[in-house]
């Protein structure tokens, strides 16, 4: 579960409005639901092989207790993406399928660079071109191209890393 699909093209209007905040226990639910969403819209010949229920409970008990997650958050409230550092790996990258190509995986990325500013990588899988793009875009550049057998999805990916 951290092949990223979400990762928006280009900086367009409204990024602004979003505001990049850790994440707090609170969130856990609607950062499962961006990344639900966002998985489904780009990723749609990929099998998940967990639930909806599944996903929310990993979110809530794993990655918002355990790892540096950010949330979007509109003005509104409201959720529009989530960013997971595990240590070097950029490990999620997943916006609100009606918030991609608004600047906000821009601005993840700029802060992930940020954050970890000896370099990072990141998994993706190689049918999820729009997200090939956006990385390389970005300064990452493949590293290693594997078949699927590493992943729960089973599905060929792609490493990335970006050194500065």
């Amino acid at each position: 579960m951290n092949r990223e699909a979400g990762a928006g093209a280009g900086a367009g209007a409204g990024a602004g409005a979003v505001v990049l905040r850790r994440a707090r226990a609170a969130d856990a639910r609607a950062a499962a639901d961006v990344w639900l969403r966002s998985f489904a819209a780009a990723l749609p010949t990929v099998v998940r092989p967990r639930s909806d229920t599944e996903v929310r409970a990993y979110f809530r008990h794993v990655v918002v207790e355990r790892y540096e997650t950010w949330v979007a958050e509109e003005a509104d409230g409201a959720v529009a993406g989530v960013m997971v550092l595990e240590g070097e790996e950029l490990s999620q990258l997943y916006l609100a399928p009606e918030r991609r190509g608004c600047g906000i995986g821009d601005r993840f990325v700029a802060l992930a660079k940020e954050r970890r500013a000896a370099g990072l990588s990141l998994w993706t899988f190689q049918v999820n071109a729009p997200a090939r793009r956006f990385y390389e875009r970005h300064g990452f550049t493949p590293v290693e191209w594997t078949d699927g057998d590493r992943n729960e999805e089973r599905e060929p990916d792609v490493r990335y890393r970006w050194r500065p």
